[in-house]
């Protein structure tokens, strides 16, 4: 497979923007974990390896959220690409979502604050089942860390609407599941780093020349998926 063809993998993009959007979303992840770690019992807050396994569950649940979300935007694309015929409509969506990432690369820059306003396409849902994450706490075992996870996972942010926009263009439902597993995976590190870890991706978050470079790769990457 030729490098061209692997940077423009949807499941490689998709890994990319999770990697580098959790510099920007760093912030947020961690209040969420705060909120999951001052819920725990202090017998579990006070032993990092059980801290640790109930924050693993968290994002366990959290990325399966991404997963079935991948799921249905695949099923939604297969429906709209159906009138068009499948070079073609997929072909839009190819476009479609290489501008969104491209504003999305802006976004993190910071030249592009606008496109902040495309986390409220999903509040009127989100507004729905945020109340039954608020029942979970405190949270008590390890299956209500991953519901906790699970509803969190639907939490408005443009970044991962961003990574959906990218999985309908896979073109096949698996692959845009899959797509929505690595942006998952890519998260992981800001958000179950700690210690040294979580405070040096604070520090080169707030580099706003990180942020410009992060950005451009991103830019980069769409122009290249099309």
């Amino acid at each position: 497979m030729e490098i061209n063809q692997i940077i423009s993998s949807p499941i490689f993009v998709a890994f990319f923007i999770g990697l580098f959007s959790s510099l920007h979303c760093v912030s947020m992840c961690g209040s969420i974990i705060g909120t999951l770690s001052f819920s725990l019992k202090p017998e579990i807050r006070n032993n990092k390896s059980k801290m640790l396994t109930f924050i693993f569950s968290y994002n366990f649940g959290r990325i399966f959220s991404y997963m079935l979300a991948g799921l249905i935007i695949g099923l939604i694309e297969s429906v709209l690409t159906f009138p068009l015929g499948e070079e073609h409509g997929h072909r839009a969506l190819e476009i479609i979502s290489a501008l969104i990432i491209t504003g999305a690369g802006f976004y993190i820059a910071g030249w592009f604050p606008s496109f902040a306003y495309i986390e409220k396409t999903g509040s009127h849902f989100w507004k729905t089942i945020e109340p039954y994450g608020r029942k979970l706490i405190p949270v008590a075992s390890l299956k209500q860390a991953f519901l906790f996870g699970m509803v969190w996972g639907w939490i408005p942010c443009g970044l991962v609407y961003t990574a959906l926009a990218l999985a309908a263009t896979s073109g096949d439902i698996t692959i845009s599941t899959l797509t929505m597993l690595a942006f998952g995976l890519g998260t992981l590190p800001a958000v179950m780093g700690t210690g040294m870890v979580s405070t040096f991706i604070t520090r080169l978050s707030s580099l706003q020349v990180t942020k410009q470079i992060i950005g451009m790769l991103l830019v980069f990457v769409a122009i290249i998926s099309v």
